[in-house]
């Protein structure tokens, strides 16, 4: 069985909405960091709701904190199947990685989006998920002293409506 590591930073940190949402149980989830990365959350939504969502950009002098899973090739193709890399919502990358236990870098898949738009701000809700993810895997007191720091939106009724349409098409897609 084919294994793949799979680096994210965004919602799928929190257990809720990797095992909950997606339906997947990883054999590992190791905190983790990206040098030359940094976190953004200019990423539009399939489905418009005037948020942003959790997205990288290069940046040599950045880092952004995640966890590290390891997946069979199944789990991630459901991944990208429910984060729409089938429909250029976003794009595969391989990166380099540090498990922040071993202190040793390995290589990872992650997913970056080129849809982006600087005006849009994350929503209360969704910037609870990743700060809850982060705080479930340990990531260093800092990163979510900075994800508290973002500036967000509050829910509005088109993305509570949007976001029922999503976890509706999830639960049908859970394998």
């Amino acid at each position: 069985m084919t294994r793949v590591r799979y680096f994210a930073y965004g919602s799928n940190m929190q257990r809720s909405t990797f095992a909950g949402r997606r339906g997947i149980a990883p054999a590992a989830a190791d905190a983790a960091r990206a040098r030359g990365w940094r976190l953004v959350l200019d990423k539009p939504p399939m489905i418009p709701s005037g948020h942003g969502f959790a997205n990288l950009t290069a940046d040599p002098d950045a880092e952004v904190f995640g966890v590290l899973y390891d997946l069979t090739a199944e789990e991630m193709a459901h991944v990208e199947l429910t984060e729409g890399v089938g429909l250029g919502n976003y794009r595969r990358v391989e990166i380099e990685v540090v498990r922040l236990a071993a202190e040793m870098p390995t290589r990872a898949l992650t997913l970056v989006s080129d849809r982006r738009d600087p005006q849009l701000r994350p929503s209360t809700i969704y910037m609870a998920r990743l700060i809850e993810g982060a705080e479930e895997h340990g990531r260093p007191t800092e990163w979510i002293a900075h994800l508290r720091a973002v500036p967000t939106t509050p829910d509005t009724a088109a993305a509570a409506a949007a976001r029922r349409v999503v976890d509706d098409v999830l639960a049908r897609l859970k394998r």
